[in-house]
């Protein structure tokens, strides 16, 4: 296959502009023929339920990104953390997580107002495996789970409660071209 773009595909563009020649992706065909077929371990790897192997990751977890998008599509993506297994599971597709101290801005839970969908990625600093979440959450302002969510004898304000759609582990790849984990690859890290 061909990296050239097609000859409709070109349109001159302003002097000095940084994607001056860049050709744009135009269909999920041509998608799907650049990157292939998933093999069917990775497609085999999505499940609805957490496994024992999900459960040790989010006892371990003290971090977690969460992506949420407004009614009209605009992102945000927000860090959480606490100590590990900082995310309480209610059951096998519920999970829920204290809404701590923070910055107060709340753009996470503005956006699931008008828009329930959001996507967690949890990350446990010096293990290789990256846990992905889909769902649907919504804001609770008291439940009989917030006392055990206390951090230093502070119940949260808010949780957000995620019902799971999808559960993926993430294959190490992006972690280790990153040198996340590497403490010499950190910027600003001396030399061992």
């Amino acid at each position: 296959m061909s990296n050239a773009a097609p000859a409709s595909a070109s349109v001159p563009a302003p002097a000095g502009d940084p994607l001056a020649g860049a050709v744009p992706l135009q269909s999920a065909e041509e998608l799907r023929e650049i990157l292939g077929t998933p093999w069917p371990l990775v497609i085999d790897k999505v499940h609805d339920e957490l496994t024992d192997a999900d459960l040790d990751l989010l006892a371990r977890a003290p971090f977690c990104s969460v992506a949420t998008s407004d009614a009209d599509g605009n992102c945000d993506t927000s860090p959480r953390g606490g100590e590990p297994g900082f995310t309480r599971v209610l059951d096998s597709r519920t999970l829920a997580l204290p809404d701590l101290p923070g910055n107060r801005r709340g753009d996470s839970f503005h956006n699931i107002l008008s828009n329930p969908h959001v996507g967690l990625l949890y990350l446990i600093p010096g293990v290789m495996t990256v846990l992905r979440i889909n769902g649907r959450a919504r804001i609770l302002t008291d439940a009989p789970f917030f006392d055990a969510m206390a951090v230093k004898g502070r119940r949260p304000r808010l949780a957000l409660v995620v019902d799971i759609d999808e559960i993926y582990l993430h294959c190490p790849a992006s972690i280790k071209r990153a040198g996340l984990w590497a403490p010499d690859t950190w910027e600003g890290a001396s030399p061992a």
